[in-house]
């Protein structure tokens, strides 16, 4: 006979502009299956953090299943940081990057029983400016895409392929000055995008850093020098190479990042405004996540 133990089901019910009903309906079933407990939270965007605290204190689960996108998955990770918990990613975001990091499946059954049932492990975080980066955040191009998506209509991959064109059209043509210093040295340079990697791809399945690891300590900096079609087609076939005349990569576990003037800056997929400044240190095995 096994023993019944307690999970928290947290659930942003607008990520991926899905509903979610569905999906809920299936985590319930496979925890009954099992003849496990779950109790269930639907994220309201206002004080999700201190009811998440307050209903892990009082079921006390053995672990948290967290189903919607990176910034779901971050937000529970912060109000838990102080808690000994497994967490269990169910993707359902426009764009799962840490999913796809952690190389999740593709199937939503598969991915409730990893969340439930596998081992895993403890992954780092990125710190910034104060703020906590899962996988990858920039300064650049891409961070003014991430700024049109969100002033967009159109959710998913989708709307960020409508975005290309308006950003390409927005974007300053020059290159911006930016000065990099670690504890190996400093590296004075020209750049159209800066991107700080605790992982290898983005959401789209882009590898940006292919030499990262998410549980290492480190962290990469990724100096894109310029984009041109044939830098963007060699990044987008998963060509980019380190150390070329158009991409330097290189790890460290901390950094100071400044620009010549302020540039648009994102994390996780999250548009940040402008910045001519990043503080950047590693943060060691901040999650234990639940792997295949």
């Amino acid at each position: 006979m096994s023993v019944k133990n307690n999970y928290l089901l947290v659930v942003n019910p607008i990520s991926g502009d899905r509903d979610k009903t569905t999906l809920i309906t299936q985590i319930r079933d496979f925890a009954q299956e099992i003849k496990q407990e779950i109790f269930v939270y639907e994220t309201t965007g206002s004080e999700d953090k201190v009811a998440i605290q307050k209903l892990y204190q009082e079921h006390q689960p053995v672990r948290v299943l967290i189903a919607g996108g990176d910034g779901t998955i971050k937000m529970v990770g912060e109000a838990l940081e102080q808690e000994d918990v497994v967490f269990g990613i169910i993707p359902a975001g426009s764009a799962n990057g840490l999913s796809i990091d952690l190389n999740l499946p593709t199937t939503v059954e598969e991915n409730i029983k990893i969340a439930f049932q596998n081992d895993y492990i403890a992954i780092d975080m990125v710190e910034i400016n104060g703020k906590k980066s899962l996988h990858l955040s920039d300064l650049g191009l891409n961070a003014l895409l991430v700024k049109n998506y969100e002033n967009s209509d159109t959710r998913g991959k989708l709307g960020y392929a409508l975005q290309v064109i308006t950003t390409l059209t927005e974007a300053d043509d020059e290159p911006f000055e930016v000065v990099i210093k670690t504890s190996e040295g400093e590296l004075h340079t020209n750049a159209k995008m800066i991107v700080i990697a605790n992982s290898q791809k983005y959401g789209t399945g882009v590898t940006i850093n292919p030499n990262g690891k998410i549980d290492d300590g480190k962290f990469e900096i990724v100096v894109l020098k310029s984009l041109d079609v044939f830098t963007i087609s060699k990044i987008v076939t998963g060509n980019i190479l380190s150390n070329t005349e158009e991409v330097s990569i290189f790890s460290t576990d901390q950094a100071v990042i400044t620009t010549h003037k302020k540039i648009s800056f994102q994390i996780d997929g999250e548009y940040c405004g402008e910045e001519d400044e990043l503080k950047v240190g590693i943060l060691p095995a901040q999650m234990k996540v639940a792997v295949p």
